[in-house]
C-alpha cells in the first residue's frame, strides 16, 4: 500500500570537537586541531512516488557528524551531507515552527537541517595572553526538525467515483498500469497512477462514498490527492439505477471536503456501457445531461470507446 503521510525526526550532523594537545617536545607549544562541521541535510523532489516507503514511524534520520581534530594540528573532516529524495508533490511540514517545503517538481531542493559548526582546537586558540590554552571551545549541534511529509499527487486528470465504478479497469486499458481489479467494493486500498501515451498522469483516486469526508469508508485519506489534479473524470456506472444519485454524493463529499474541489474542470465518463444496450446509454444520458457535463460512453471491452477518450485527453 502507498504510503502518502509519516512524520518522522531530521537532523543534520554535530560539529566535531577540537582537540587539545601538546607537542612532546619540552617547548612545544599548543598544537589541537579544530573539528569538521557537520554534514548539512536536504531534501530533494523525485518522480518516484514510493519514496515515502523507506521511513519508519517516529524515525531520525541524520546527517553525519563533523569528525574531531586531532594533535599535530590535525583538522576534522567535515561530515557528509546527507540528501533525501521525496516524492514530487511532497510538503514538508516543520510540526514545531510551521514552516513547509514543497517539492512539486523532479529537482526541487532545499536544506532543512544546517550543520553544526566545529569546536576550536587549543592551537588556534593561543595568544599573546595565554600561550599555553589548556581548553577548546566546544562544537555546536547540527538543525533538529520533527517533520511531516504529506504526498499529494500532481496528476493531470484524476478519475473519480463510487467504488466498482470500472475507475481501476478504464486506467489499466488507457496506460500500462496494473491496478487490482475485482467485483467488490474497495478493492483500490491506494491511489495508483499511470501515464498516457501522451505522457500525462492519470490518477485513480480509491472509491468514495457517502460520508466519505467525515472519514467513512476510506474517508479523506484519499481526496487529499485529487486537490492538484486539473481535470476531474467522474466515473459513473451505465448499468446504475440512479446514475444522479451515483453523481451527486461525489459531488457532495468534493464540496464538504473542500469549496475549491468543486470548481475544478469536470467530465462524466460513462463506464461499463457494455452491461447495457443503446437505449439504455441514451436513458443515461438523458438523465445526466442537466449536470452541463461533457459525456463520454467507454467500456474497457470497446477499443473504440477507449481510442475516442484518449483523443479527448489529449
Amino acid at each position: 500500500m502507498l504510503v502518502d503521510e509519516v512524520k518522522i525526526t531530521i537532523k543534520a550532523g554535530n560539529g566535531g570537537l577540537g582537540a587539545v594537545s601538546f607537542g612532546k617536545g619540552a617547548k612545544s607549544g599548543p598544537d589541537g586541531g579544530n573539528g569538521g562541521d557537520g554534514g548539512n541535510l536536504y531534501f530533494e523532489g523525485s518522480s518516484d512516488l514510493t519514496l515515502l516507503e523507506q521511513f519508519h514511524p517516529d524515525q531520525t534520520v541524520s546527517a553525519e557528524n563533523g569528525h574531531n581534530g586531532g594533535k599535530d594540528k590535525m583538522i576534522g573532516k567535515r561530515g557528509e551531507d546527507l540528501e533525501i529524495l521525496v516524492p514530487i508533490g511532497s510538503l514538508v511540514t516543520d510540526l514545531n515552527t510551521k514552516a513547509v517545503f514543497a517539492f512539486n517538481k523532479v529537482g526541487d531542493r532545499a536544506l532543512l537541517c544546517k550543520g553544526g559548526t566545529a569546536g576550536i582546537g587549543n592551537f588556534e586558540l593561543r595568544s599573546s595572553k595565554n600561550t599555553t590554552p589548556k581548553f577548546s571551545i566546544p562544537p555546536t549541534s547540527g538543525q533538529r526538525r520533527k517533520i511531516e511529509i504529506n504526498l499529494k499527487f500532481i496528476a493531470d486528470y484524476g478519475l473519480i467515483g463510487l467504488p466498482s465504478s470500472g475507475k481501476s479497469s478504464l486506467l489499466n486499458e488507457l496506460t500500462n498500469a496494473k491496478a487490482k481489479t475485482a467485483e467488490y467494493h474497495f478493492t483500490t486500498l491506494s491511489p495508483n497512477l499511470g501515464v498516457l501515451p501522451n505522457k500525462k498522469i492519470i490518477a485513480d483516486i480509491p472509491g468514495l462514498i457517502e460520508g466519505a469526508s467525515q472519514g467513512k469508508g476510506l474517508g479523506i485519506k484519499f481526496l487529499k490527492h485529487i486537490q492538484k489534479v486539473s481535470l476531474l473524470l467522474h466515473c459513473v456506472s451505465s448499468d446504475s439505477t440512479d446514475p444522479v444519485s451515483d453523481y451527486k454524493v461525489i459531488r457532495k463529499e468534493l464540496g464538504e471536503y473542500s469549496k475549491n474541489l468543486l470548481n475544478k474542470k469536470e467530465m462524466i465518463l460513462l463506464t461499463k456501457s457494455d452491461l447495457t444496450d443503446e437505449k439504455g446509454i441514451k436513458k443515461v444520458r438523458t438523465e445526466l445531461k442537466n449536470l452541463d457535463r461533457k459525456i463520454i460512453s467507454t467500456s474497457i471491452y470497446d477499443g473504440n470507446s477507449i481510442e475516442n477518450l484518449l483523443k479527448v485527453l489529449q
